[in-house]
């Protein structure tokens, strides 16, 4: 397995990529305030070690943000081939990158938020 970190300070950008047997799995954050910056650093952190507790089936790209104006984590998964739909998530969207599925959370603790995108990122690939 090869491990690949980069950290751009300047833009608070953090990109991961993970490669295992069968997908490739990045994680990417686009925040405006630091409100979620402690929260989504950690679920970053998590969320790159799904690869060690299970194969992945299905490229997978986890990109956190934020909306001028709305105070809620807003999550996009991204999946090259399309999966099953997973209970919370909006979508998907066919996109040129693949098939995107969003959730929104606020007040929810970090095991939940983590748990609600292992659902997605695991999600069975149809």
């Amino acid at each position: 397995m090869k491990v690949m970190l980069a950290l751009d300070e300047r833009r608070k950008e953090t990109e991961m990529t993970r490669n295992s047997s069968g997908g490739n799995l990045s994680i990417d954050h686009k925040l405006l305030t630091k409100s979620w910056t402690s929260d989504v650093e950690a679920l970053e952190a998590s969320i790159g070690r799904f690869a060690e507790q299970r194969p992945l089936t299905n490229d997978c790209r986890v990109v956190f943000f934020e909306i001028a104006g709305d105070a809620h984590l807003h999550v996009n998964v991204t999946h090259r081939h399309q999966t099953t739909a997973v209970r919370g998530w909006a979508g998907p969207a066919n996109m040129p990158e693949g098939f995107v599925h969003n959730r929104m959370f606020g007040e929810t603790p970090s095991g939940q938020m983590l748990r609600h995108i292992r659902e997605m990122v695991f999600a069975e690939r149809m």
